[in-house]
């Protein structure tokens, strides 16, 4: 019973038997190919408008590179306190935009606050030299503890990124998700909120190594091909990125997986709800649960094979504890079956 993480899953069949498909013959090099060309216009087929695509193959290369694309000098770029992008990159945005910084900005259930926001890039008025100079806000969707922005709330964002002239990224490692969890097409859930730059995320849902960053304003994406570059993260034989992507996107399979996930993870908080040795952190719409239960009885899971982590406490979560309890994550994905969840729940008992 693997519920560690959605990366932890090989890749879906239909997507390794596409990148089996590519793998002979010959095909031109650094994204040129017609593979690569076609995935990049299906990009704009999905977001209904032209769009800018450049593939990576991590999640940490397409938030940093999107990162370096907006910086400034002195830049500072606002997110969520336990976003992935400040807590969990390793210092990779900061070393591959030129030494930006990144500033936490608090918020209950994973997502920012717009008046802490507000608050927070006041404390560095352009015209003040040495605090350096807003540059960019990111949000996370879904977010790390598996909550949802709904589109009112990524509106509130943008508002204020307008007022200071700031463009708004969106960290989309599980956008998927969250566009199933919403009922949302990709365009509503990005560009026509007043997304500007995302990190379209492949790999958690049924990818191998599938990552891009989307500009949706191919004219702002003009150095990008250059900040890829310099940065060691074009590869040569990208087809073998754009392959995973043309079966992702085929028959729609990426929301039908990210589906698939949702499902699986609602079936967790229900059992987890039914359950007297366990009690829900907080709801969620993605694939990621989040479970207080005692030392005891996770170690006992632990023991029975169950895969799944202790989690941090948010900050906003410390109330929620009691002695001896701790909070774990479970996550599901396109290798989730109904057995995996049964099987959690007789042993949870």
């Amino acid at each position: 019973m693997h519920f560690s993480s959605d990366n932890w899953a090989g890749a879906h069949p239909r997507i390794a038997e596409s990148l089996t498909r590519h793998a002979s013959g010959f095909a031109a090099a650094y994204g040129t190919s017609d593979l690569d060309k076609k995935v990049e216009a299906r990009f704009s087929e999905i977001f209904e408008r032209e769009v800018a695509v450049f593939f990576v193959g991590t999640g940490t290369a397409a938030n940093s590179l999107s990162m370096a694309a907006v910086a400034r000098p002195g830049g500072v770029a606002f997110c969520h306190r336990e976003a992935h992008l400040i807590a969990d990159e390793g210092g990779a945005p900061e070393f591959l935009s030129q030494g930006i910084r990144l500033a936490g900005v608090d918020g209950a259930l994973g997502k920012m606050d717009p008046q802490s926001l507000e608050a927070e890039i006041r404390r560095f008025p352009s015209e003040f030299v040495h605090a350096g100079q807003p540059m960019a806000v990111s949000i996370s969707q879904s977010t790390e503890i598996g909550t949802v922005y709904e589109p009112g709330e990524i509106e509130s964002i943008v508002e204020i990124c307008r007022k200071h002239r700031l463009p708004l990224h969106m960290d989309g490692a599980r956008f998927a998700n969250a566009m199933a969890g919403l009922g949302m097409s990709p365009a509503e859930m990005s560009w026509r909120r007043g997304v500007d730059i995302m990190s379209f995320g492949a790999t958690k849902n049924g990818c191998w190594c599938a990552e891009a960053v989307v500009v949706f304003d191919p004219d702002k994406a003009k150095e990008l091909p250059f900040i890829r570059k310099r940065s060691a993260h074009l590869f040569s034989k990208s087809r073998f990125i754009a392959a995973q992507l043309e079966a992702y996107f085929e028959d729609d399979l990426w929301i039908e997986i990210a589906a698939h996930a949702n499902d699986m993870a609602n079936r967790l908080r229900q059992a987890i709800t039914e359950s007297d040795n366990a009690r829900l952190a907080w709801d969620g719409q993605a694939n990621e649960v989040f479970a207080i239960m005692t030392r005891d009885r996770f170690d006992a899971l632990i023991e029975q094979g169950v895969q799944f982590y202790e989690w941090h406490t948010p900050h906003f979560a410390s109330s929620l504890l009691g002695k001896g309890e701790l909070i774990t994550r479970l996550v599901t994905g396109f290798a989730t079956t109904d057995q995996h969840v049964l099987r959690f729940a007789d042993l949870l008992e």
